[in-house]
């Protein structure tokens, strides 16, 4: 990502010269020699515009080209969910497959969007991209792609010489030809078993150069599917429908959406039905511990 010329200057008026902002800056622009010592600035060219400095400071005490006054925000932690509430949050969340048609209110699919666009990403790059599409037509389009690339993938296993060479050492995959076929089937009786009626989906993408894509893409999908949960949104991770993109080396799926770049998590979203009144436990928790 191109960034601006960066300017950063230290208030000496304001600045208490706690260390805060000298601990926390990234790129160790900031530099503090020893405790109680002015402030300096090195190599601001190198600042990644993180913003940990303008956030930590108590006494708005630095001038940051990048974070004028009017962005910077204080923080109410008196709102924040207890850890008793963010836990029930947690249990309660599961993939609810059981949609209705009713649309989600675009308020609510901003807020799901921004809560992903929120998410940590690798030095601060910042190169997440998000495509919502809730069109049905282009809805149909995704699943129509999907199925077609998992029948053409159980076709060729299918191919009795590519058959006999591959299933003695890929039985795992030839398990999945039954599903391809019935997958197929459903969704040609209209079942939708990719989709499930889903009214929105959430693909989140970066420029194919990225090397940490994945990566931030998967902590921008869970600050989003959280999100979803508080506003009773039901979020399915669509593992065929990347799968599929990824098997696909024409691309078709990103031509369709005019994506520049390559997919790495595509979340669906719908209204569910009814919600679940109890969650079960999980199997025992096993945590390896080094002290």
């Amino acid at each position: 990502m191109k960034r601006n010329k960066i300017a950063i200057q230290i208030d000496t008026d304001r600045c208490i010269r706690c260390g805060k902002c000298a601990r926390v800056c990234p790129a160790n622009v900031l530099l503090q020699e020893q405790a109680k010592a002015p402030i300096t600035v090195r190599k601001a060219e190198n600042c990644i515009v993180c913003a940990h400095c303008v956030d930590v400071c108590p006494q708005e005490a630095i001038q940051h080209s990048e974070f004028p006054t009017e962005k910077i925000h204080p923080i109410d932690y008196s709102q924040m969910p207890t850890s008793d509430q963010l836990m029930w949050l947690l249990k309660a969340r599961r993939s609810n497959r059981t949609l209705t048609s009713k649309p989600i209110p675009s308020e609510w699919l901003d807020q799901i969007v921004e809560a992903g666009y929120y998410a940590p990403t690798a030095t601060n790059s910042q190169l997440l991209s998000f495509t919502l599409v809730t069109q049905p037509e282009k809805l149909k389009e995704v699943a129509d792609f999907t199925i077609n690339v998992f029948d053409s993938i159980a076709k060729k296993l299918l191919n009795p010489i590519i058959k006999c060479i591959l299933k003695p050492f890929m039985k795992d995959l030839y398990a999945y030809v039954p599903a391809f076929k019935k997958m197929k089937r459903d969704h040609e009786e209209g079942k939708d078993p990719i989709l499930r009626k889903a009214t929105a989906l959430l693909f989140i993408h970066t420029p194919t150069s990225y090397r940490f894509g994945a990566q931030d893409a998967n902590l921008a999908y869970q600050n989003a599917s959280l999100m979803a949960q508080t506003l009773g949104v039901s979020q399915i991770y669509m593992g065929f429908v990347l799968t599929a993109t990824k098997q696909d080396k024409k691309r078709r799926l990103e031509k369709m959406l005019g994506i520049d770049g390559t997919i790495h998590a595509v979340m669906a979203l719908g209204i569910p039905a009814f919600s679940y009144p109890n969650y079960a436990d999980r199997k025992p928790l096993s945590i390896k511990r080094i002290e």
